[in-house]
Order: structure tokens, then C-alpha cells, then sequence
């Protein structure tokens, strides 16, 4: 069970561990136990979160036990950290509610079908219970103040906004969540993003001092993309896993767009792929670039893990049907729907507008005289058919799903409009 280790190194997954000696004999003795937790700040996780989840999936997967955790109570609190203002707290009610979206998705990439292979568990379970007093003398006590103090984020914000003693005693909580995890299912390692290290071995010190025992800590790097933009951000927003906030459509379309010095490093990350598929993703990429067969690998892969294999059949077929490669006819009104809204787009009350009026109106083209070229150039397209008539007027028998029209300008530059 030690070759994780290895394996998550080659990964680019280790950012810092309190001892990776110690922990690689862990390893070797049995399995071990490891948990990461996830605080519900939105009703959905995006794709930035899921870096240490897929790292616990793959401790599960060398064998070791999974515990999934949702934070039903630090999710009313709020972690402080990278964050340069107070978070404003949620409604109780707004918080379960998110609770349980996130804890659906989390058992996504976790095997909970036996407890002894993986578990989910809301810390609230624990925490609720605790008086005021119970929870300032069992753990309080075990926490100085000067060491809190001392962390990089407090003194940040101790320096600027400010800091209250509710995101200030948030690592009170996280740290309690360790050590109950380690009462009661033997937890000895827990994972997170390089941005949890101080809360993380807060608790790791907490159940040393509590229970004399020597736990460990594992975080993963934050992700960055080579361009310097953010990672899992787009024009619209975060890449959600919720397919209201972030449709099966942008998702994979997300990942097939991916800059070609990130895809193998994505691949790395998101991809359960072995080693040595993945090198030869790596070599496609440096000797065939245009194919995108790295991007598209992982699109597939991990769209049919988050969205499942009917939807991945979907998404395809509109990729393809889009650039005149498949039916538009054949696609239902939702997979219509959620492609048009990644690509230039009209909204027009009824049909009845000209062609070249819908190509200016879309953004597809910068102005009807623009349209009229494409039109006499043979490069003006209406769902996949030739328009050959500048005065052409598309009428309601040429709407897809009574609703939809697509506009293409040559092979690859794809507009639409949605009538109503």
C-alpha cells in the first residue's frame, strides 16, 4: 500500500505532510484511515474542490478506508481563510439544504457500498450536542491563543478587517472533527488544500495532546492554470458539478478547451487513468497537438463519472452536430439549450427576422454587411444547411425544439438564437 505515495507524487498531489516517512510505514502496516471534509459555502461543489477529493478516491482505491465529510456545522461558522473579509453567515435552513446537495456529490467518487471500504458523515452529527461550556473546556483548553494567533491568515486579518471570534474558532471546530473522527472510526490521516494546513495540523496536535496519539496531515497543492487565470473559472462563472449551475455541456466542453500545457496535469489530477496511459496522452499532445486527444480523453472520462454515460452520449452528439458532423434534430430541447448558451447568442421575440439580421443580432458576425459576405462567400450556414439567399427569412419550420436555431459562419464559428 506504500506505492500511493508514489503515485500521488508523480501526480503533482503532495504539497506538505507532517511526516511522509511516518507515513509511508502507516501504509505499510495496513490500512489506514483518511478523511477530508467539505464546508458547504455554495449549493454546489466546482471542480477546484475536488483535487483532495480525488485524492482521498484514490487512497480508497490503494485500499485504505474513505470518510467523506460535510460540514453541517463548520458551514455555519466559516473558515476564515483566503478570505480578507468577514463571511457573511448562511440561514440554518440554506446551509442543510446545501448540506445535502454536496453530500450527494461527494458520494459520487467514493465507494460507500461496505463502511469498512468508506463513510459519510456531517460533523454536525457531534457538534450540535456540545454545550458551550463542554466545548471551551474539552477542547478550548488544548488551544493557545499565541500559536492561533501566530497563524498566517489571522495575522492577515487581525492587519486589516479584522477577525471574530466565530471565523477565529473555526479551527476549534475543524481540529474537534480530527480527533472525533479518530475516536470513532480510528481516522489517522487527514487530507486538504494547501490553504487548510494550519487548521489541519491544529487537530493533528490536538489529538496528541488529548489522546497521545500521532495522526498525520496531507495537503495537495491549489491548482493554477499556465496562462495565470484561475483555475476552474470561465467567462460564466465556476465550473460547478450541479448540472443546473454548470450543464454536462459546458463541463465536458470545459475540459476539451483545455490549454495544452495544462492537459497533462489535469490529467494527472482529475484522471484515474494509470501511469502509463497517461504518458501517452503526454506523447499525443507534443506530436499531434490539433487532435486534442488528451483533452478529449479527459473530457470523456470524467464527464461520464460526474454526469454518467447516457449524458456523455449527449454532449457528444451536440459537440459534433453543432460544426454539421451529426443531426440537430436528433438532440433533445435541454442538450440544445445548455450548448447555445455557450456559444454567441440571440433572443428574439418571434421568427420573422432576416437571416443576415439574426447573424448581426447573435454577435456571430460584427455586422449585417458582414453577414451578406458570408452568405455570397458559401460560408453561412442555418442548422447545418447552405443559405445561399441574403434575403433569406427563416421561418417557424425552421426552429429545433420549436424554440432553437443554429447560425454557423464557416467550419468552426458557431452562433444561435432562441425565439420566446
Amino acid at each position: 500500500m506504500t506505492d500511493i505515495l508514489d503515485d500521488l507524487a508523480w501526480r503533482g498531489l503532495i504539497a506538505q505532510s507532517t511526516d511522509l516517512d511516518a507515513l509511508r510505514a502507516s501504509l505499510a502496516e495496513g490500512p489506514v484511515t483518511a478523511y477530508c471534509g467539505f464546508d458547504p459555502t455554495a449549493p454546489s461543489l466546482h471542480v477546484g474542490n475536488l483535487v483532495p477529493l480525488f485524492t482521498l478516491a484514490r487512497f480508497q482505491q490503494a485500499g485504505n478506508r474513505a470518510i467523506g465529510l460535510v460540514g453541517g456545522a463548520t458551514g455555519l461558522i466559516g473558515d476564515p481563510g483566503g478570505r480578507s473579509t468577514e463571511r457573511a453567515l448562511n440561514p440554518v435552513e440554506v446551509v442543510a439544504e446545501w448540506v445535502a446537495k454536496i453530500r450527494v456529490q461527494v458520494e459520487r467518487f467514493l465507494d460507500l457500498s461496505d463502511e469498512a471500504r468508506g463513510v459519510m458523515v456531517s460533523n454536525l452529527d457531534w457538534t450540535a450536542e456540545l454545550s458551550a461550556i463542554d466545548f471551551l473546556r474539552d477542547v478550548g483548553k488544548h488551544f493557545p491563543v499565541n500559536r492561533m494567533l501566530a497563524r498566517d491568515v489571522v495575522a492577515t486579518r487581525l492587519a486589516g478587517e479584522g477577525l471574530s471570534y466565530t471565523e477565529f474558532s473555526y479551527q476549534l471546530l475543524q481540529s474537534n472533527d480530527y480527533a472525533e473522527l479518530y475516536r470513532r472510526y480510528g481516522c489517522t490521516l487527514q487530507l486538504g488544500g494547501s490553504d487548510q494546513w494550519g487548521n489541519i495540523t491544529a487537530g493533528v496536535d490536538y489529538i496528541r495532546r488529548v489522546e497521545g496519539a500521532h495522526v498525520h496531515a496531507l495537503t495537495v497543492p491549489l491548482i493554477t492554470k499556465a496562462d495565470g487565470t484561475k483555475f476552474g473559472k470561465t467567462a460564466g462563472g465556476a465550473v460547478w458539478l450541479n448540472p443546473e449551475m454548470t450543464s454536462p455541456y459546458a463541463f465536458y466542453q470545459f475540459w476539451l478547451n483545455a490549454d495544452d500545457r495544462d492537459i497533462v496535469k489535469f490529467l494527472k489530477i482529475y484522471s484515474f487513468r494509470s501511469r502509463e496511459e497517461i504518458e501517452e496522452l503526454e506523447k499525443a499532445v507534443a506530436e499531434r497537438p490539433f487532435a486534442r486527444e488528451a483533452q478529449r480523453a479527459l473530457a470523456e472520462e470524467f464527464t461520464t463519472l460526474l454526469h454518467g454515460a447516457d449524458e456523455l452520449a449527449k454532449v457528444v452528439a451536440a459537440s459534433k452536430a453543432l460544426f454539421g458532423q451529426g443531426s440537430l434534430e436528433e438532440l433533445d430541447a435541454a442538450t440544445l439549450g445548455a450548448a447555445l448558451a455557450e456559444v454567441p447568442l440571440a433572443k428574439v421575440a418571434a421568427v420573422g427576422l432576416p437571416y443576415v439580421d439574426l447573424m448581426a443580432e447573435s454577435g456571430l458576425v460584427e455586422s449585417k454587411s458582414a453577414a451578406r459576405r458570408a452568405v455570397k462567400e458559401g460560408g453561412a450556414y442555418l442548422n447545418n444547411v447552405k443559405i445561399t439567399d441574403e434575403a433569406f427569412v427563416p421561418s417557424a419550420g425552421d426552429l429545433l425544439q420549436g424554440r432553437f436555431m443554429v447560425l454557423r459562419r464557416g467550419k468552426k464559428s458557431i452562433g444561435g438564437v432562441e425565439v420566446g
